[in-house]
């Protein structure tokens, strides 16, 4: 009986080992709180700057170099959303990987960071391409933003958790969804994604692996 009992927990360490050799399981889930929050602030200084551009617009007709300021300001506030996301998931997953004992950058990270940037250095180029050709093509960025991370998500999610594929998912139906309300919910839509989204995934991750 004693002996049957240490093989069933030796048999459950190296499950657990092997778990953790194939995941990348320092994510933390306050990341995703955080990161939402910084997606949330972002939509609305974007939904304030594009506001104040139309109300100039009204008053004073079309402008090429406002239009062309709307769009740099914009550019750079989904920056700072995405830098101040990285950095905040950096520090807070690098203090989980400590705590728990596990190494932050060893081969399954690496796995996971490839298998996510590909989609993203992929939709990223889109994107840009078609902010350079201007027109009726900038209304698809935001939907293209949704697509292209939500493939990144659901490529990444077999190197971390589970759970990061159904988020993923989420976030390209909310994309093909936003495809079609190209006007005013637009900006609603990429804050549900970004914004909502995280917070609720990062809430659930944090109350599910995390909470002591």
């Amino acid at each position: 009986m004693e002996n049957q009992k240490e093989h069933l927990e030796a048999l459950k360490d190296i499950r657990q080992l092997m778990k953790q050799s194939n995941r990348f399981l320092s994510l933390s889930g306050l990341s995703g709180i955080f990161a939402g929050v910084y997606a949330l602030l972002g939509a609305f200084a974007g939904h304030r700057v594009i506001l104040h551009y139309i109300l100039a617009e009204n008053l004073n007709g079309y402008s090429e170099k406002g239009y062309r300021e709307m769009l740099v300001i914009c550019a750079i506030i989904c920056a700072l959303v995405l830098g101040m996301s990285l950095l905040t998931a950096f520090i807070l997953s690098a203090r989980k990987a400590k705590r728990s004992g596990y190494k932050l950058f060893d081969h399954t990270a690496w796995q996971l960071l490839i298998n996510m940037f590909i989609p993203l250095a992929a939709g990223g180029l889109f994107c840009i391409a078609m902010l350079f050709h201007g027109g009726n093509f900038i209304v698809l960025v935001g939907p293209a933003m949704l697509i292209f991370y939500g493939l990144a998500l659901v490529n990444g999610s077999k190197y971390t958790l589970h759970e990061i594929r159904y988020l993923g998912c989420m976030q390209l139906v909310l994309g093909i969804m936003s495809c079609f309300f190209l006007n005013y919910w637009l900006i609603l839509f990429w804050a549900f994604g970004f914004g909502v989204l995280h917070i609720i995934y990062g809430a659930i991750m944090w109350f599910k692996y995390e909470r002591k």
